[in-house]
This record gives C-alpha cells, sequence and structure tokens, in this order.
C-alpha cells in the first residue's frame, strides 16, 4: 500500500468504527472525507486528494512529479480510471459530475492497474511512466525515463515493463534511454546533439576538473547549468576555473542555461551546429 491510502467506509468498519464513529472523525480532522464512502489522512498531498475524488488514483506526469522525477511542464491532474470506472467528480468537489468542472484541467487514463492497487491512491511507478510515454512529445518521454532510472525509482529490469505496457509505435525509444544522465536537461541535450548526428559521451572525468555532463565528438564539453548549482559568484568562479582546465586540455566549453534548454532548444540547435561548422571550416571576424 502506498504512504497516503486511501480507507474505504467497509475499510474503516473493518477496523472497528462506526459511522457516528467515522463522522466524528472526520469534524476532528483526524481523517478526510475526499469522496463518499472514501477517506484519507491528514497530510494526504492535495493531488492525492483530488484524485481520489475524481474517482480514481494519481497518475502519469502528476505522481511523477509527486516523486520528483522530471518532468518538462505540467498543470492538469493526471488520474487513472478503471474501465468499469463510473460517476466520476470534479477535483475540487466530489458533488459535481467531472463534465461540469470550471476548475483544474483533469487528464483521465482508462485503464487497468498492472498489478493490485486495493487501497492504493497512486498508481506503480511502471504504470505511471507508461502514461507519461504517451502524454509527452518523444524526447521530453525519454528524459522522464532517463531521470527515473537515475534516481532509483525504476530499475533497468523495470524498463521492459513499462514498455510491455505500451503500443508497437512507442517501442523505439527504449534504445534512445540512458539513466547516466543527471537532469533532464541533460538528456533534453543529448537527445538534441545526437539527432543532429553527433557521437556523445555522459558524464566523462576529466583530471583537475572532475566529471563534465556531455562531451560531444571527443571536443565539445556541454555544460548544462541550473540556479540551483550556479546561483552565487563562487560557482560561477569554479565554472571558469574548470572551463579554463579543459581548454589547457583542448577542449571547448558550451555552457547552457537550463531555461534556455527547457523553452528554446532551437537555440541549442544553432549552437551546436555553428560550433561544429567553426571546427571544420573556422571563419574571420569582419
Amino acid at each position: 500500500m502506498s504512504a497516503f491510502p486511501v480507507y474505504t467506509t467497509a475499510d474503516l468498519h473493518r477496523q472497528g468504527m462506526t459511522r457516528r464513529k467515522i463522522a466524528d472523525a472526520v469534524a476532528a480532522g483526524t481523517l478526510i472525507r475526499a469522496r463518499r464512502g472514501h477517506f484519507v489522512l491528514p497530510g494526504t498531498p492535495e493531488d492525492i486528494i483530488q484524485a481520489t475524488r475524481v474517482g480514481g488514483r494519481l497518475t502519469c506526469l502528476s505522481l511523477l512529479q509527486q516523486r520528483e522525477i522530471f518532468v518538462h511542464t505540467n498543470a492538469a491532474l493526471h488520474v487513472q480510471v478503471p474501465s468499469t470506472g463510473s460517476r466520476l467528480r470534479a477535483p475540487s468537489d466530489a458533488r459535481r459530475p467531472l463534465a461540469a468542472r470550471r476548475d483544474r484541467d483533469t487528464v483521465v487514463h482508462w485503464a487497468e492497474p498492472s498489478s493490485d492497487v486495493h487501497g492504493d491512491t497512486c498508481v506503480p511507478i511502471v504504470d505511471a511512466l507508461a502514461h507519461s510515454v504517451r502524454c509527452q512529445s518523444p524526447r521530453r518521454a525519454i528524459a522522464t525515463l532517463d531521470s527515473a532510472l537515475n534516481g532509483g525509482h525504476l530499475m533497468d529490469e523495470q524498463l521492459t515493463e513499462v514498455f510491455a505496457l505500451l503500443p508497437r509505435r512507442f517501442q523505439a525509444l527504449r534504445g534512445w534511454v540512458d539513466g547516466r544522465a543527471q537532469s533532464g536537461t541533460e538528456s533534453l541535450v543529448r537527445l538534441i546533439a545526437r539527432s543532429l548526428g553527433c557521437r556523445v559521451d555522459l558524464q566523462v572525468a576529466f583530471p583537475g576538473v572532475g566529471f563534465v555532463d556531455l562531451v560531444i565528438d571527443d571536443w565539445l564539453v556541454i555544460e548544462c547549468d541550473s540556479r540551483a548549482f550556479h546561483g552565487d559568484w563562487a560557482a560561477h568562479a569554479n565554472d571558469r576555473r574548470r572551463d579554463a582546465a579543459l581548454a589547457a586540455l583542448g577542449f571547448h566549453t558550451l555552457r547552457l542555461a537550463a531555461t534556455t534548454i527547457l523553452n528554446d532548444p532551437e537555440v541549442v540547435v544553432r549552437a551546436i551546429r555553428g560550433l561544429r561548422t567553426a571546427r571544420d571550416a573556422p571563419r574571420r571576424l569582419v
């Protein structure tokens, strides 16, 4: 059972709670009524409560965000509902039908869970990842799978289970997944570079420098910088020291901001193309 279980009225009765005790617990705030006949405990994340209120379990991008697995962007509530599901409700009001919602967008995944989920408010991680492949572009889906592997949320052998839940048209993506990537932005840059015909190595160690994010065609180092690790002058000074050490070894360094990689990937394409062209045919500035 997940860390945030849902209890039906029958479950609570089996624990010795009468209807009066259940009502008293709800009034006291020691139980939260998410939906008629379904209860969760205080501290349950709002996304999970809303998914339960709709009539399903949290899945796809919403669940992955809860687990801190890379998702490019998502504001919707993703809910898994079995094919027999009915009487779906709006996430903010269990009395209002989902079709009449006026609040948060809800994406319903009509699917049976791959394993027993009685009492669970979330689908198994394998199911959530399979749903996420359908809900994202191929490049973003691969970055999400990379992140799940790198963070230990998914084992290598479970990747087979993810793709077993997907139609044949998605099978080609498996060969592009690489759990060595330390961030979603690294994954996205790797995929861009490979689409340009580049040879890409990940997490390469250099003497006096340490590990770098990506090495392209054995001469171009690409570092994917985020504010979390490059927000002060000391961090910037260390970056420049590393760049100088790489230059002494004969490597060129291209630093890309995470916001650029995520929001303007064409800038990344042009930068890599320009540097490769300049290396092949040096040009003078006029």
